[in-house]
């Protein structure tokens, strides 16, 4: 048996073709060969916005405060 197609079979799979070519050619690449290179530009873009340092001036604030009263607290009695 042999199977014949439409013309408008042919034209859609033309265009799903096209358009298949054209979503190949703006693919993009992986930029990293592993996860552990990829985890660790996160955590170098992360530290260059200041998401790390943030936590840390402000526990050191904390400790300082914490340091200040109990060598007050010390002083007073």
């Amino acid at each position: 048996m042999s199977y014949s197609r439409t013309i408008a079979e042919l034209e859609s799979d033309l265009v799903a073709l096209r358009t298949a070519a054209e979503r190949a050619g703006t693919a993009l690449a992986c930029l990293f060969s592993s996860s552990d290179e990829f985890e660790a530009a996160v955590v170098r873009v992360r530290r260059e916005q200041g998401a790390y340092r943030a936590q840390m001036r402000a526990r050191h604030r904390l400790r300082a405060a914490l340091v200040a009263l109990i060598a007050l607290v010390f002083v007073l009695f």
